[in-house]
Parts: C-alpha cells; sequence; structure tokens
C-alpha cells in the first residue's frame, strides 16, 4: 500500500533516496524497484531488521531491482540527528512519522539539510478530520506509547516545511477506505484485532492492495478528496 507517488516526487534510477520512518519498508522497497539507492532509516531495530533481510531479498532475486539498478540499506536512526551530510539525497520520503515525533520542527529542518538543492521531499500524515474523529472514538488510539501526538491541517504542516527552507508544488490525499476501519478500531477497541467486524474490513483491505480490483479502487479514487486518511505534500528544495 503505497501512499506517495513516485513520479510526482520524480523519483529515477540512480537517485539517492532517504525514506525516514520507514517502518515495515513499503516505500523503501518500491523505490528500490523504481532504480533508487535507498537508505531506510527507523527508531524501531526490530523494523529495521527485517527492512534489512526484505532488501537483501530484493537484492537477490527480483528481477525489477536487478534490471533498474536499485540498491537499499536500512538502519537505525534519530530524526532530530540523522548521521548524513548536509545535501546527501536527491529524494526524501516522510510518510506518517511527524505525527510521532513531539520536536516536529527540528525533524522537518533535519530532513530539509540532508536534501539536495533542487531535491524533492514528499512528507504524509494523518488528514485532520478523518483523525479528529478516530481521537474522539477513542483515547486509547492516541495515548498509547508511541501513538500520535498531533493532528495536523494541512496548512500547518505546509508552513512548518516551507519555513525550512523548502517548497510546496503539489499535494493529494490517499487511502479513503482505510478512514471506516481505524473508525472501526478505535469504536471496538484498538487492540480488538479478533474483533470480526475489524477482521471482515481488514480482509476487504488485503483484498483492495492485492487484487488491485476497479470495485474499490475506483470508489476509493471518488472518495480520497473528501474521506482520504492521509494527506500528501510534495516540496522541492530551491536550487
Amino acid at each position: 500500500m503505497l501512499t506517495v507517488r513516485y513520479d510526482k516526487l520524480e523519483v529515477r534510477p540512480g537517485d539517492r533516496l532517504l525514506d525516514l520512518g520507514a517502518g515495515a519498508g513499503r516505500h523503501a522497497f518500491e523505490a528500490m524497484r523504481r532504480g533508487a539507492s535507498v537508505t531506510a532509516v527507523d527508531a524501531d531495530a526490530a523494523e529495521v531488521k527485517d527492512v534489512g533481510w526484505m532488501m537483501k531479498g530484493l537484492l537477490d532475486d527480483d528481477p525489477v531491482v536487478a534490471a533498474t539498478g536499485g540498491r537499499g540499506e536500512a538502519m537505525v536512526g534519530d530524526a532530530l540527528a540523522l548521521p548524513f551530510p548536509d545535501a546527501t539525497f536527491d529524494r526524501v520520503i516522510a510518510a506518517e512519522v511527524l505525527e510521532h515525533i513531539p520536536d516536529d520542527r527540528g525533524a522537518i529542518a533535519e530532513l530539509s539539510r540532508v536534501l539536495r538543492p533542487g531535491g524533492t521531499m514528499a512528507v504524509t500524515v494523518p488528514r485532520w478530520w478523518p483523525e479528529l474523529v478516530t481521537w474522539a472514538i477513542s483515547d486509547d488510539y492516541h495515548n498509547k506509547p508511541g501513538g500520535h501526538i498531533r493532528i495536523y491541517r494541512g496548512s500547518v504542516l505546509v508552513a512548518r516545511v516551507e519555513a525550512a527552507g523548502l517548497q510546496r508544488y503539489g499535494g493529494h490525499h490517499a487511502h479513503s477506505l482505510h478512514s471506516p476501519y481505524w473508525w472501526l478500531r478505535a469504536a471496538v477497541g484498538v487492540e480488538r484485532d479478533d474483533h470480526r467486524l475489524v477482521q471482515a474490513y481488514h480482509r476487504m483491505l488485503v483484498w483492495d492492495i492485492t487484487a488491485h480490483t476497479p470495485f474499490t479502487r475506483w470508489p476509493e479514487a471518488a472518495l480520497n478528496p473528501i474521506m482520504g486518511k492521509s494527506l500528501v505534500h510534495y516540496f522541492r528544495k530551491p536550487r
């Protein structure tokens, strides 16, 4: 399930790409398949280990990665002190991570620092009103350790990134079918993975991701501007 549009981010073979808050690696793996040299950074050592093994598997066995020349490495890192020189990366992805970081301005400043002049960055966060509904239904959703600590309005996110020296050039919403799923999870209990309605909805989402069927793709595309769970903005660092 990809939130970022790689053509919009202008990812090309040979680009150096940073995926901050890489999690399970979904964006990092796709960037490798598009020929980028990817550095996946996350604070969770277990996630980093799994992503590193998957990257090795892609390098060894994926014919698309072999054809495009993609590369990948994964490391544990601190968003407030990235271990890279200035202007290291051509592209940066920060997907669903800033809402977890108390000093989000510090993290944004670091992302701007390691992005080269002329480079591009995609930032995604939960959209404010679907997120607000989820917070209203359940305190557990956002009070658990490592959970979301803020809700962004789009204008606030753009202002903070532009204050770090970048310029917005586009944006969109994504994953409208996921908003009701999280409202349901919040209503029955965020830890209730075993609830039959949660399991049924999850099966539908997995089917949507794997089958790419128009029965779900078209409604999601139509609903994204209204209730897309994720807000995505694209920025460029001036030359």
